[in-house]
């Protein structure tokens, strides 16, 4: 059987890989090797070396590359003793590999793939010869700590791509071209929304001016406005939360990795953590708001809270992976009975939120529990089955397409995560809703049933847009900075041609902004070419262009980015085409 793409793609990736560490050992000797894995679009190679690679190096590593490729050297797979392979790998001085082999399971195979004198401990699978690594690309040099832990030595990381065709080669390598321009670190950057303050304020940590403020505050307001019209009921929780409710609800351990190190009371002796999630605090919340009815339920609570997670500074990505994160977030305490229901309406405010946004073509993925023993996920197969019978029963419900993935369920329960791909092809998780049979009983959360009897309700987590910082991200670079009208913070630029129409010009300001619209005028002394090209760069949808025989018209110049000249206009006739604009659905 011939194998599909995937598999395909996955080995040639494989094998550029070994073909780079091949490469970066014959160009440096005393290369130590990590690892090397096909990853989404590439490979990369993490290494110990002699002496630094900058990214000066990497033309010379890939004609190297070409070098071992046109030798069309076989790759030969060959099986060992743990003690033949430690032999190996101890006289080659490799102790990354040592310390691999050393860890393998007892009765897992040992495998080396080999290509000329070049050897490596490796699963596989490979193409069958060096000379199949015909279509690659080096693209970065990085920094990463070996397993990924801060303790252990930074080695060094060498990305690149593989494709099947010189053709697919060539349409990502556009494509990458393309995303350094929609960067939505240099687009905040150069119009002022945001920046990082790594040496002052610490790495991972956004600082938003003020028409970054305004976006945040438009997205917020929205969401915040819709969830309201849902039945949703906003809460508040505070940023610091004591330690032991997170050992009874679980997430200390699974998820201390990623919180801050404690602050301790010394006089009280207790520890507090910075809050990296919402949930316990609400279900805390929900047991002290009083014993609630069967009647009372569902209850839903909502918060737009700013939470702290200690991710890895090798991590660390923009906005997209951030150590300061605001969610969405809701939880919603109802009865098993109810789970369909509110599933549904949850996805109902999903679907409205992402349309608005102009997200209409995503997938959702049921993510479930993982099979393998002892990971991260809460041992209770009772409620795990219970909890993926409800989810996926109200998928079914909804008449919602979806795929499964397992091992990518929350440590409590399945989720089904709403993915879209951008106008780059990448793939984002955004919205997510989870069902909970787990924490509520931790957490003595309860209500009273048509019987008088005291039960356990059930929780749905839910977020729509997720972290507000990761779909900003999504946004700028979706609309390469090119906001929607609603969301923009500046819709309007009045620009008057001299100073004899200052005055019109701020009473057509005046207008825009008591009918809600966010409004600058440029009153600079400059040339008014030089005026519409400062608002295009600053991204503004809409300019105003009033000169002289505009005010004895009594209209304005009206000039749309990215379409032009869109004539005069009456004021009246401006404004009602503004508001439409900006009210309408996506």
């Amino acid at each position: 059987m011939e194998p599909n793409r995937e598999d395909s793609l996955y080995a040639l990736r494989h094998s550029a890989a070994h073909l780079m560490a091949q490469a970066v050992g014959e160009l440096f000797p005393g290369t130590k090797y990590a690892i090397g894995p096909p990853i989404e679009d590439g490979f990369y190679y993490d290494f110990d070396l002699p002496a630094p690679i900058k990214e000066e190096d990497l033309p010379r590593i890939e004609e190297r590359m070409r070098q071992i490729a046109g030798r069309d050297l076989p790759i030969v797979r060959r099986e060992l003793t743990r003690e033949e392979a430690l032999d190996l790998c101890s006289k080659g001085e490799q102790a990354y590999k040592v310390e691999l082999v050393s860890e393998l399971p007892d009765g897992e195979a040992i495998t080396f793939y080999s290509q000329g004198d070049w050897e490596d401990l490796c699963r596989g699978p490979h193409v069958p010869s060096t000379s199949a690594v015909a279509h690659f690309k080096l693209l970065n040099v990085a920094g990463a700590y070996w397993r990924g832990s801060e303790k252990n030595k930074m080695l060094t990381r060498l990305y690149g791509t593989a494709w099947l065709t010189a053709e697919e080669l060539q349409t990502y390598l556009d494509r990458l071209e393309e995303a350094k321009k929609r960067d939505h670190r240099k687009i905040g950057r150069d119009l002022g929304w945001f920046v990082f303050a790594g040496e002052d304020i610490g790495p991972g940590i956004p600082l938003f001016l003020p028409k970054g403020e305004i976006i945040r505050h438009e997205m917020e307001k929205y969401v915040r406005e819709t969830q309201t019209r849902y039945g949703y009921q906003h809460v508040w929780t505070g940023h610091i939360v004591r330690e032991d409710l997170y050992i009874k609800s679980g997430h200390y351990a699974n998820y201390r990795d990623a919180m801050f190190p404690p602050m301790v009371d010394q006089e009280a002796g207790v520890s507090y953590r910075l809050k990296p999630m919402n949930c316990p605090s609400h279900m805390t919340l929900f047991n002290l708001s009083g014993l609630k009815s069967y009647r009372d339920l569902p209850v839903r609570y909502a918060e737009f809270a700013t939470l702290h997670r200690y991710e890895k500074s090798g991590e660390l990505s923009g906005l997209t992976r951030v150590r300061s994160l605001t969610q969405d977030d809701c939880h919603i305490f109802c009865t098993e009975e109810q789970i369909e229901q509110e599933f549904g309406l949850a996805l109902k405010l999903i679907r409205e939120v992402l349309g608005r946004y102009g997200f209409h073509h995503y997938r959702v993925r049921l993510s479930l529990r993982g099979e393998e023993p002892g990971g991260k996920f809460v041992a209770d197969d009772d409620k795990w089955g219970k909890a993926t019978a409800a989810l996926r029963s109200a998928l079914v419900a909804n008449n919602v397409e979806f795929y499964e993935a397992a091992g990518e369920a929350a440590f409590y329960g399945p989720k089904a995560d709403f993915m879209t791909k951008d106008v780059l092809g990448r793939e984002w998780q955004l919205s997510t809703i989870q069902v909970d049979f787990i924490q509520p009983g931790r957490l003595g959360c309860e209500y009273v049933d048509a019987n008088g009897e005291r039960k356990t309700p059930v929780v749905l987590h839910r977020a729509v847009t997720g972290a507000t910082e990761r779909f900003l991200a999504v946004l700028i670079e979706d609309y390469a900075g090119d906001l929607p009208l609603w969301l923009a913070p500046v819709q309007v630029m009045v620009l008057p041609i001299t100073d004899g129409q200052f005055a019109p010009a701020e009473a057509t300001a005046s207008l825009l902004t008591e009918a809600g619209f966010r409004v600058e005028v440029d009153t600079r002394s400059e040339r008014i070419g030089n005026k519409i090209r400062a608002a295009e760069m600053q991204k503004v949808p809409y300019m105003l262009v009033i000169g002289r025989r505009d005010v004895e018209a009594g209209v304005v110049s009206v000039r749309k980015r990215g379409e032009g000249d869109l004539g005069a206009m009456a004021p009246e006739a401006l404004l009602a085409m503004l508001t439409a604009e900006r009210d309408k659905k996506l």
